[in-house]
C-alpha cells in the first residue's frame, strides 16, 4: 500500500514538474451537455492555510458515467509561480450545449463567464488579491486570514456593481449575460499553466464520492470547500443550496464530451470500461492525497506476522516488526520537528513566496524519500521474515 502511494506521490511531481515548464496558451474545452449546471451553492470559506496560496472557487463538473454534475469543492491552492494567479473555470452555453472551460494559472485573471464565485472572484477579475515585490497579499474583506499567521494583508471593500445571484453558467435560458473584453481577449494569448496536480485530485476524489453529486445532495454538497487540495475531512460543508434544485428532464440525452476534447475530460476509470450497477463509489475510496509534510504521515502500525507454526518464531519476528515501527515513527518525529522549525524560520525572516514555495518543495521531497526508505524497510523484513522453502521445491 505505502508503495503505491509512493507511487502516485511521484508521478504527481513529475507531472508538476513538466507542467511548470510547459505554455497553456488557450482556455481548455472538455465536456459538452445538453442541460445547465446547479446553482452555485452557498457555503462559508475555510481559513488560508499559509502564504502563497491563493483561493480557488468550487464549481461543477460533469461525470459522463453517471450522467450528473458534481461538486468540485473551493480550496486553498499553493501558487505555481510568484505572480501568478487563477481563473475559474465555468460553463457557457454555445452551439445548442452547454460547454466547460477548464480554469487556468497566468500572469492575469482572465474571462470566467461573468460568474460570481465570490471571495473576490465577482465575475471579472480578482478583488482578493494582489502580488507585490514577490509577496502575495490577502484582501481581509473578501477572504478568511488568520493575521496571526499571515502578515501580508489590506483591507479594501468591493463595490459590486452586478447583480449577485447564485447562477453557475454563461448565456442560454437564465445565464449570466456577460462577453470577454477586449483586455480579456489579450488575456487569453498570455502563457498560461492548466490546473495543478493537487487540483485535478480535487476534482477526481470529488467524482468518487457520491455526496457531490446533484442528484444526490439536490444542489447542497455534503463538502463545499476544504482548507487544501484532498482534505475532504475537514471539509465544510454547503450552507444551502444557491437555488431550488431542479432534475433534468432528459438526463440520458447528454452528450459526455466531444470526441476532439475527450483528452481534457477528468481522469478517471477508462471510458470503455462501463461501471457495474452495485459497483461500490463510497467516500471511503477516496483517494489519500499524497503528504507533504511529515506531519501528515501516518503513524506506522506493526505489521502482523502470519503464524509459522513455532510459537517462540512469531513472537521474535513480531518483536522486530514492533521495534521496526517505533524507529520510523521516531523518524517520522524528527523530521516533523526539522520541518516545522524551518517554517518557523522563514516566518520570522518573512521571507517571500518564491523562498516559501521552495521550503514547500523541499520538504515534499523529504517527505516521500523518508516513506520511500520505510517502505523498502518493511518489503526487507517481511523477505527475511518468510518462511524456509522446503529443500528440493
Amino acid at each position: 500500500m505505502r508503495v503505491a502511494s509512493y507511487n502516485r506521490f511521484l508521478f504527481f511531481a513529475l507531472v508538476l514538474l513538466a507542467l511548470s515548464a510547459a505554455s497553456y496558451a488557450q482556455v481548455g474545452i472538455g465536456i459538452s451537455v445538453n442541460f445547465a449546471p446547479p446553482a452555485l451553492p452557498v457555503y462559508e470559506q475555510p481559513p488560508c492555510p499559509s502564504e502563497g496560496y491563493i483561493w480557488t472557487p468550487g464549481y461543477w463538473a460533469w461525470d459522463a458515467d453517471d450522467a450528473d454534475y458534481y461538486w468540485v469543492p473551493g480550496t486553498w491552492v499553493l501558487a505555481p509561480e510568484v505572480g501568478y494567479l487563477w481563473t475559474p473555470a465555468w460553463w457557457g452555453w454555445s452551439g445548442g450545449a452547454y460547454l466547460f472551460h477548464a480554469g487556468w494559472w497566468g500572469p492575469h485573471v482572465g474571462f470566467y463567464g461573468g460568474i460570481a464565485y465570490g471571495f473576490g472572484y465577482f465575475g471579472n477579475g480578482y478583488e482578493g488579491g494582489r502580488w507585490d515585490g514577490g509577496h502575495f497579499f490577502y484582501n481581509r474583506s473578501v477572504n478568511n486570514i488568520n493575521v496571526t499567521n499571515i502578515h501580508n494583508v489590506y483591507n479594501t471593500t468591493v463595490v459590486n456593481s452586478t447583480t449577485v445571484n447564485r447562477v453557475s453558467y454563461n448565456g442560454g435560458s437564465g445565464g449570466i449575460n456577460a462577453r470577454p473584453t477586449s483586455e480579456d481577449q489579450r488575456v487569453e494569448g498570455e502563457r498560461h499553466l492548466p490546473p495543478a496536480p493537487v487540483q485535478r485530485q480535487q476534482e477526481q476524489s470529488a467524482r468518487a464520492n457520491p455526496q457531490q453529486r446533484a442528484s444526490v445532495n439536490q444542489g447542497r454538497p455534503a463538502i463545499a470547500a476544504t482548507a487544501k487540495p484532498g482534505d475532504f475531512k475537514g471539509g465544510v460543508p454547503a450552507r444551502e443550496a444557491g437555488a431550488p434544485y431542479h432534475a433534468p428532464a432528459e438526463r440520458g440525452g447528454t452528450e459526455a464530451a466531444r470526441p476532439e476534447n475527450r483528452g481534457n475530460e477528468p481522469a478517471g476509470r477508462p471510458e470503455s470500461a462501463p461501471r457495474a450497477e452495485n459497483e461500490a463509489r463510497t467516500e471511503n475510496n477516496v483517494p489519500r492525497p499524497p503528504a507533504t509534510h511529515a506531519k501528515e504521515l501516518q503513524p506506522h502500525q506493526p505489521a502482523t506476522v502470519p503464524s509459522t507454526g513455532n510459537a517462540s518464531r512469531d513472537q521474535k519476528y513480531q518483536q522486530q516488526q514492533a521495534k521496526l515501527a517505533q524507529k520510523q515513527n521516531q523518524e517520522h518525529q524528527k523530521l516533523q520537528q526539522q520541518q516545522e522549525q524551518e517554517h518557523q524560520r522563514v516566518a520570522q525572516n518573512n521571507a517571500n513566496a518564491a523562498r516559501t514555495q521552495q521550503l514547500e518543495q523541499k520538504h515534499q521531497q523529504q517527505t516521500a524519500q523518508l516513506e520511500q526508505k520505510h517502505t523498502q524497510q518493511q518489503q526487507h523484513l517481511q523477505q527475511k521474515q518468510q518462511p524456509a522453502k522446503p529443500k528440493g521445491k
